[in-house]
């Protein structure tokens, strides 16, 4: 099954995102909990977000991805960003809990100067105090382009922070690929498709992979400049994107797309990536 899917609105609640979603022939969304440029969230909604989980099942999707705010930055030099971070991580887990099954993608966050090695030990700090082995949502850290001081903006950063985290936490982590973010770190998705999902699979592993942000990318590759464009628009092309999505070590994967269109145009991106599924 090819499950397609972007970033759908929470504005005007769960129910109607699910709706906006299949009204645009996806099967698959993303959301944001929150404003993704702020911090405070929205009170729980039960009754809407059971609703929204009845739906899912009702209409066949495929697993669902809530998104972390950009504002969430585990790895900051300041103790009371990291602590607002980790106060909106265990929130956005909770409301995850009415949608048991999904997966939860955050960005690992900007070490600020202070280096990978600190950096990358806060976030392992909020995974292991935030997160429970019994919890029912898998929890994404997403491949990034490496602008500024971005961490995980190679498959060993994120493989050292998987590693570093409570092995009792290891089937509830994996990883979110983003076409775009990949491309502009520099690895190659065009001519060496194979050999990046072979340093993947051996660096990380494949299972781990959950989800995958399908994004044509503004700049070529190695820019670190994190600029989608709409798909076929940009350095993939629709080729280049046809290839990623039909790979047979990916095309089992939800992907969303974070283009930048609105909800017809993402309809017409969906409608267009059915009729080029299953081309080899």
């Amino acid at each position: 099954m090819f499950s397609i899917g972007t970033h759908i609105s929470s504005a005007k609640g769960y129910l109607h995102m699910g709706k906006d979603a299949l009204s645009i022939g996806a099967n698959t969304l993303q959301f944001f909990a929150r404003n993704p440029r702020g911090s405070k969230s929205k009170p729980l909604n039960i009754p809407d977000l059971q609703a929204f989980h009845q739906f899912l099942e009702e209409h066949g999707f495929a697993p669902i991805v809530g998104h972390a705010p950009y504002t969430l930055n585990p790895c900051s030099k300041d103790p009371g960003l990291r602590k607002l971070a980790s106060e909106m991580f265990r929130e956005d887990l909770a409301l995850m809990n009415y949608i048991p099954g999904n997966y939860y993608n955050f960005h690992p966050g900007s070490h600020l100067g202070q280096g990978f090695d600190s950096g990358s030990q806060y976030i392992v700090q909020m995974l292991n105090t935030v997160m429970t082995p019994d919890q029912p949502t898998t929890v994404l850290l997403e491949t990034m382009s490496g602008k500024g001081t971005e961490i995980g903006r190679t498959f060993e950063e994120l493989a050292w922070i998987l590693d570093q985290a409570d092995p009792a936490l290891s089937p509830k982590l994996g990883i979110c690929l983003d076409s775009c973010h990949l491309s502009d770190a520099g690895y190659d998705l065009m001519e060496g498709l194979d050999k990046t999902l072979e340093e993947l699979d051996s660096c990380i592993g494949l299972k781990r992979v959950k989800a995958f942000h399908l994004n044509d990318s503004q700049n070529p590759r190695g820019s670190h400049k994190d600029r989608h464009a709409s798909i076929g628009q940009g350095y993939f092309g629709l080729e280049g994107i046809c290839r990623i999505m039909n790979h047979p070590k990916l095309r089992h994967l939800p992907f969303i797309l974070e283009t930048p269109e609105d909800l017809e145009g993402h309809g017409k991106e969906i409608a267009l990536l059915k009729e080029h599924f299953g081309e080899v």
